[in-house]
């Protein structure tokens, strides 16, 4: 097992790493502070995990919430099945919530704990890669809005992440190639060596090889730790995490939440993002062809839904939190292992991606 620290002074934390690590209680158990717990999972996840966790909990008194699964329930109506429970077993502030699931269970769940007695402690115990790699380290927690995905949420530490890499076995096939959108970000944005290295590696990764999976899950956990530490609440370079995501967020809000997986918006909007790199100079055919050629490797989508017009795109890219002052603001990439902060595009080379990318 390998520990990895979050450090942000009073809210740090630590993330476990490791095959089995649901086997061990010591690892949750430290983290509670009292006797009172609730566990929320899914209808997915729960006849898989749920008994293995509960069963280290023996000694407190614990509820457990069983959510819709998909992104279409990541609501403010599905969180307030939480508050109902937390209220009805008259739970107090020092009562710890478990988001044992994937992204939705525990953006959920960590912005249930942010705003139940203004606050009360929460664990993530992720069970899907884009989870692992991802969603459940830095404290972005939240819901959808029908006109904006994560439009309502807040920054809020967990009290430990808890990683078990066997979980990742009964993975489906499409949620892991989700997740593995998230992990060849991290390559584009900072890691270049680790972008060749899943080049070189991708078929050990398909394969679920433990020691592959492992390395994956590590160094994009490291990538992820050392941005959040310099920048919890994204004034500056962890805004560069949301390569792809402008594009990818008007995708599954246009076309519906749950059509699209997270990851596989976040891939065409990766490839549309790398495109639009292409036309400002940054680029060259060869990266653009790089990077689309590992997506389709992964098993993810590149090409933006026909059904999706420009001005679409750009009505929906203009409700994202990266904006200021009217302008679309986006994440691009300089080069393979760089991306840029946050700049204004022109217009014309935005409506050129939007219209010719995957379009011809």
């Amino acid at each position: 097992m390998n520990t990895m620290q979050v450090q942000l002074g009073d809210r740090s934390y630590p993330i476990y790493m490791g095959a089995g690590n649901l086997s061990k209680p010591e690892l949750l158990t430290q983290h509670i502070k009292s006797k009172q717990v609730v566990i929320v999972t899914n209808e997915t996840i729960a006849p898989l995990y749920l008994q293995q966790v509960t069963a280290h909990l023996q000694q407190y008194q614990v509820e457990v919430v069983v959510l819709p699964d998909g992104e279409q329930y990541k609501t403010l109506a599905t969180m307030d099945i939480i508050f109902s429970t937390l209220l009805n077993n008259r739970f107090s502030r020092n009562a710890t919530l478990i988001a044992l699931g994937g992204g939705v269970v525990g953006d959920i769940s960590g912005f249930a704990a942010a705003c139940y007695q203004r606050g009360i402690p929460f664990i993530q115990i992720p069970t899907t890669l884009l989870a692992q790699v991802d969603s459940s380290v830095g404290g972005k927690t939240g819901v959808n809005h029908a006109l904006g995905k994560n439009m309502i949420g807040a920054f809020y530490q967990p009290q430990c992440v808890i990683i078990d890499v066997n979980v990742l076995q009964t993975l489906d096939d499409r949620q892991f190639s989700a997740g593995l959108a998230e992990v060849i970000k991290y390559g584009l944005i900072r890691d270049a060596e680790f972008f060749t290295w899943i080049e070189d590696n991708i078929e050990k990764i398909l394969s679920r090889d433990e020691e592959a999976l492992t390395i994956i899950i590590e160094q994009s956990c490291r990538n992820k730790v050392e941005i959040v530490a310099s920048d919890e609440r994204e004034s500056g370079i962890r805004a560069i995490l949301n390569l792809g995501h402008t594009f990818g967020h008007a995708i599954e809000t246009g076309m519906g939440y749950g059509r699209y997986l997270h990851g596989e918006a976040v891939a065409i909007g990766t490839c549309q993002a790398a495109d639009l790199s292409k036309r400002l100079g940054w680029l060259d055919e060869a990266d653009v062809k790089r990077i689309v050629t590992l997506f389709k490797k992964a098993g993810l989508p590149t090409q933006p839904p026909t059904d999706l017009s420009a001005q679409e795109f750009i009505k929906l890219m203009a409700v994202d939190k990266k904006n200021a002052d009217g302008d679309i603001r986006l994440i691009l990439l300089k080069k393979i292992g760089e991306a840029s902060l946050p700049i204004s595009v022109d217009k014309t080379a935005l409506l050129a991606t939007l219209n010719n990318y995957g379009r011809d």
